[in-house]
Formats: C-alpha cells, structure tokens, sequence
C-alpha cells in the first residue's frame, strides 16, 4: 500500500495495471480488497485496458479511523477522492463507485465537474433520493457488545460484514450516521459526464436505478437480473455493462 494526504488524514491507495486510468470507490464497511480485488473487478479492468486506482476510504482498511461523525460527509469523501488524483498528478480519469462510494462518486462528479470523463455510480437508486432514512438501528448494532443481542436481520449483516473486515465499528458508526443523511439532490444537475446507475433487480437497499438515472442530464440505468445488494456487486452482467460504458 502507499498513502497520501487529505483534510489532515492519511489515506492508503494501490494501483495496479497499465492503460485508461480508472478510480474506484468501495462502499461502506468494505475495503478496497473486498470491493474490487475479491470480486474480479480489478483483473476484469486490468485485462480491459485499465490502470486501476483504489483506496481505503476515511474510516475503513488500512486509512485513518476518525471517530467524529462530522469527518464524514459526502462532501469531505468526494475531497479525497480529488485529493488521490492531485497526489497522483492525474488530470481527469473515469470514476466509479459502489453503493456509497457510488454516493461519493456522484458528489465528486457534481463538485469538481472536470475531473471525470465517465462516471458508474451502482449499488445506488431511487431509495438515495428518500427523505428521513434513519441509522439508529445500524449504529447501534455496530456499537452492540453483544451481536447476538441485535434484533434487526438488516442491522445485524452490517455488524457482521464490519467484524467479518476487521473495521473500527466506533468509525463505522459516525460514517454510517453522516451518509445516511439526507442526499444533496440538487447536486444532481451539476452533474456533467456521462452516467451509469446500476442497481440489482431484488436490491431493496438501492431500490430502481431508472428513477434515480433520470434525474441526471446524460444518464442511463442498467438492472442486474435476480441480484441483491450484496450480490450485484460481483456479477459478470453488472461488469459486462460497465465495460461496454466504458469503451462507447
């Protein structure tokens, strides 16, 4: 692993391959290896023609754990991801996330309008654009002393997948309780590059990409047959989408 500087933390990156530069963006309580090295994603990339950029994002892996919730906003996560591209001297690459690096990556693509030329936000839907969603239960679970005390199923699998990584559930949970504020919509409009929203057909965490697809100028959304949150992300057609958009 390398590092790099962003808003006074140390953040850790990996590259690897040659080619068309690529940033990915994992989602919440996973890692860059979990994310995309597990996965495929990176060989699939790398064999594609990529030079594939990862990291752990703020709170996750091997990058500074703050505990303070307010060191987690969307904002504050898009910045590292311009931050990692300054480091590395990279002008402009493609981008994309998985649910909530989707979210960041969304951001990103919105804040700094110039520094991305494709961008893939999956994992993500329409549920991003609902209003009110709540984290008590989640954050909960992840302070729980006891695991088998959680009650909720959907609290419980976030528990279990930060014990399962290895991550500061104390970090996890200030994330958890930013990210889950209401999305920045507006931002939506600032968005300028051309977008691909992915979402499994039996996501209930993500909901339909299509509604959240047309609320971007140069969108398009592409559903995942029989796949849920956890499984889209692995998928062969969720990859085979997402080089076609790459290479049109």
């Amino acid at each position: 692993m390398q590092y790099f500087e962003s808003d006074g933390l140390t953040l850790a990156y990996r590259i690897e391959g040659e080619g068309t530069p690529i940033l990915l963006v994992h989602g919440f309580a996973s890692t860059h290896k979990v994310n995309w090295i597990a996965t495929s994603w990176s060989r699939t990339l790398i064999d594609a023609g990529h030079r594939v950029i990862m990291f752990d994002g703020r709170g996750h892996g091997a990058s500074d754990k703050p505990h303070d919730r307010a060191a987690y906003s969307l904002d504050a996560m898009a910045d590292d991801v311009v931050a990692l591209l300054d480091h590395l001297g990279e002008p402009g690459v493609d981008l994309m996330g998985y649910s909530m690096g989707g979210m960041v990556s969304l951001v990103a693509a919105a804040t700094y309008p110039d520094r991305f030329d494709r961008v893939i936000a999956a994992g993500v839907g329409e549920r991003l654009l609902d209003k009110g969603k709540g984290s008590r239960d989640v954050v909960e679970a992840l302070l729980a002393g006891d695991p088998s005390a959680i009650a909720d199923p959907a609290a419980r699998l976030f528990r279990d997948f930060a014990d399962q990584n290895g991550q500061d559930r104390v970090a996890l949970a200030a994330c958890f309780a930013a990210v889950r504020e209401d999305f920045p919509e507006e931002m939506l409009a600032d968005i300028v590059s051309p977008v691909l929203i992915v979402a499994g057909e039996t996501d209930e965490a993500a909901g339909a990409p299509e509604p959240l697809a047309a609320r971007i100028r140069n969108a398009r959304a592409v559903v995942v047959p029989k796949r849920d949150h956890m499984k889209t992300v692995g998928d062969r057609a969720y990859k085979d989408a997402v080089l076609r958009f790459l290479t049109e």
